[in-house]
């Protein structure tokens, strides 16, 4: 006679993507969005987690224009719209590499490759947050190699490149 373990109860893991889904379906607050980056990207204190969104955020709001700009500030928590908003849209954006780069430059002792992985955390929860219509108009918008820093597989090969009108 073999005895068997009682039962236990098991907790359902989180993750970063079960996370941002419960989001999606209720308002998100600055403090859960940098809670998420901060789960996300491994950082020690909130305000290190704090400060990477507001420099990618701040980053990703001048290369984002018109009509998803609007759409991508409506859907974000207030503070997070409010750094998309404050910046000047570029004329034209950058590739995703010196979109990194410009992340680096922005913070202190960053290298490329933090910065890609920062970038890459901040645009990860953000993508997760937003419909998935609004992230492809984004991405769209975007030259292509953003959609890999948002966590996803790159568009379609044959998509036009960016391009702004106006």
């Amino acid at each position: 006679m073999t005895a068997t373990a009682a039962p236990t109860k098991t907790t359902p893991r989180t993750t970063p993507r079960t996370a941002a889904a419960r989001c999606a379906t209720a308002p998100c607050t600055w403090l859960t969005l940098t809670e998420r980056v901060r789960n996300a990207g491994g950082y020690r204190t909130a305000a290190e987690a704090e400060h990477r969104t507001r420099v990618v955020l701040s980053a990703l709001g001048s290369q984002v224009t018109g009509e998803e700009r609007v759409s991508l500030a409506h859907a974000l928590p207030e503070e997070a719209a409010g750094l998309i908003a404050a910046q000047i849209p570029a004329l034209h954006p950058l590739p995703a590499r010196d979109f990194v780069e410009s992340v680096a430059s922005r913070l202190d002792n960053a290298t490329t490759a933090t910065a890609r992985w920062d970038t890459s955390t901040v645009l990860t929860v953000l993508a997760d947050l937003l419909p998935p219509p609004l992230l492809t108009n984004v991405l769209t918008q975007l030259p292509r190699g953003y959609a890999l820093l948002f966590g996803r597989a790159e568009l379609s090969a044959d998509r036009p490149l960016a391009h702004r009108t106006g």
